[in-house]
């Protein structure tokens, strides 16, 4: 079977657009990774992509031309942009096409996703006792972690300072401020221990990749980021995840657990070659479990990694080098792909003032969607 590349890549800035739709704000991406590759959209033989609240991604045609192509519309949670990346990544595995696009988009409206029990398999009593708000279950879920793990809640605050550092750094990032510990710490508790400071928004952009086989990426771009391993795994009996009514006696490990070993079997590679890692962090407990989970360090070494510097931009393990998503902002849609678009970039060498030093060759993502999925990959140039 043919190896598979990255060849293009394109996104529209995350935050807040005015007068411009999710789709459109899609179609922008697609367009930006054409121009990145030098094809144009009659060139593209297929498609997959996503998006929560921003329409039919196959409506994408519209704007960028009735070619004809097979479009497959992709929804899997918070995990939908990883889940278009796998299915594009499979069809030119398995030799059926050469050339494709991955794309995600979204346009939210303002406050927290108002999620509906019914559309995830639970009765209505599970959404009348708060618990589809999710701030709530991951607060509920990082407190525990904490406890049992012996760490303070500043290693919270430390994540949240990291990725606002981070998104500083980036001109397509939602939040490019500092704030600093003390401002993170003693703002408003929404879900205790986390902070307002410690959660990102929903929000809007898009992001579109250009996959190709190995055969014929050379013929467009002389830099291209090989997909090594693309992997994804749905909760066991016993996990516990969002959205889940009860709490099994015995615990089971995540799925992040079992789709990280799958890619890192998938690349013959282990979470100590990775030069720079994106991962989920819906909230601050979310990059701080998902370390762990990712095999990046054991539980309860995260706050010492944190204080030490190891996952700043200069440490040894860079991560979420573009702010992730609490400088970003989560549209749905597309925030597995902006994950793959920073590695890709990173890479190539060409992430400005965040760059990663000494060259990177191997670069990690994560996400992790409800209820109780994650898709993982490794990238090599």
């Amino acid at each position: 079977m043919t190896d598979v590349c990255i060849i293009g890549i394109g996104i529209h800035k995350f935050g807040r657009t005015d007068g411009m739709s999710g789709r459109q704000q899609g179609a922008f991406a697609v367009r930006e990774a054409l121009k990145d590759c030098g094809l144009e959209w009659p060139d593209i033989q297929f498609a997959f992509g996503g998006s929560a609240a921003g329409g039919n991604a196959d409506s994408l045609v519209n704007e960028l031309g009735l070619t004809g192509i097979q479009f497959v519309n992709v929804s899997n949670g918070c995990a939908t942009g990883g889940s278009a990346l796998l299915s594009a990544y499979s069809a030119i595995k398995a030799g059926q096409y050469d050339v494709g696009v991955a794309v995600g988009f979204d346009k939210h409206p303002r406050g927290a996703f108002n999620a509906d029990p019914k559309s995830s398999g639970l009765e209505t009593w599970y959404g009348e006792t708060g618990l589809m708000l999710t701030t709530q279950f991951f607060g509920m879920k990082i407190q525990k972690y904490l406890h049992d793990h012996n760490m303070s809640p500043e290693v919270l605050g430390l994540v949240a300072q990291k990725a606002f550092r981070n998104g500083k750094l980036n001109p397509n990032a939602w939040r490019r401020e500092e704030v600093d510990l003390g401002t993170i710490m003693n703002s408003d508790m929404l879900s205790d221990p986390l902070t307002k400071y410690m959660f990102c928004s929903p929000a809007e952009g898009g992001v579109a990749l250009i996959l190709a086989s190995e055969k014929v990426a050379r013929r467009y771009t002389n830099r291209p980021v090989f997909l090594r391993a693309v992997s994804m795994r749905t909760r066991h009996y016993g996990s516990f995840e969002v959205f889940s009514p009860y709490l099994a006696l015995q615990r089971a490990p995540a799925p992040t657990v079992f789709a990280s070993k799958a890619a890192y079997e998938m690349a013959g590679v282990g979470p100590e070659d990775m030069d720079v890692i994106q991962i989920q962090d819906t909230e601050s407990g979310a990059e701080i479990m998902h370390m762990a989970e990712n095999g990046f360090c054991k539980d309860g070494e995260q706050e010492k990694l944190l204080r030490e510097g190891a996952t700043e931009i200069t440490g040894r393990m860079p991560m979420n080098t573009d702010g992730g998503c609490l400088a970003n902002g989560e549209p749905i849609g597309a925030s597995g792909l902006r994950q793959v678009y920073e590695v890709v970039l990173q890479l190539r060498g060409e992430a400005g003032d965040r760059q990663v030093q000494n060259n990177p060759k191997t670069g990690y993502t994560h996400v992790y969607g409800a209820p109780g999925l994650s898709a993982c990959t490794v990238l090599q140039n």
